[in-house]
């Protein structure tokens, strides 16, 4: 499947809430790492992801990619993540980020997948209190420093 047409149908999987269909993308151990629910392993995990913790306290999404680069094995795009908060506190906001997806290819299908992602604005958008933005950073950053690649930082 060309990458265009990859990426097109992994962000209508979310978007149409079809997580077989998302997961379809993955190889059978595939991984997605995301940024707020840390990482979820094979496609039974990954169709559950989508359609139950995506979905749980957020509706309609809306997922672009940008600019994609690949060499055949890692994948890079740029994109715009947005959704509707169910959240009490949020009143219906939508919650937007921007970030870069990092995907490594295998087969034709995403072995595994990571992103980096501006999360700080959507925080916001979603009215969260201080407290609550602090303990959601610092997570981040703890899963950050806990990577093998940035032990040589923390030396």
């Amino acid at each position: 499947m060309p990458t265009t047409a990859m990426l097109r149908a992994f962000c209508d999987a979310v978007e149409q809430r079809n997580g077989r269909a998302f997961a379809d993308l993955f190889t059978e151990d595939g991984v997605y790492h995301d940024v707020f629910y840390g990482a979820f392993a094979g496609r039974t995990k990954i169709a559950a992801m989508i359609d139950d913790w995506f979905y749980r306290t957020a509706t309609d999404f809306r997922w672009d990619m940008h600019d994609p680069v690949t060499d055949g094995t890692t994948l890079y795009a740029r994109y715009t993540f947005s959704y509707r908060s169910t959240l009490p506190e949020a009143n219906g906001a939508r919650a937007m980020f921007e970030g870069v997806a990092i995907m490594t290819l295998k087969s034709g299908r995403i072995a595994s997948y990571h992103e980096v992602a501006n999360t700080a604005p959507a925080f916001v958008d979603l009215k969260f209190a201080p407290e609550r933005i602090a303990k959601i950073v610092g997570k981040q950053g703890a899963e950050l420093k806990a990577r093998p690649e940035m032990q040589r930082h923390l030396a």
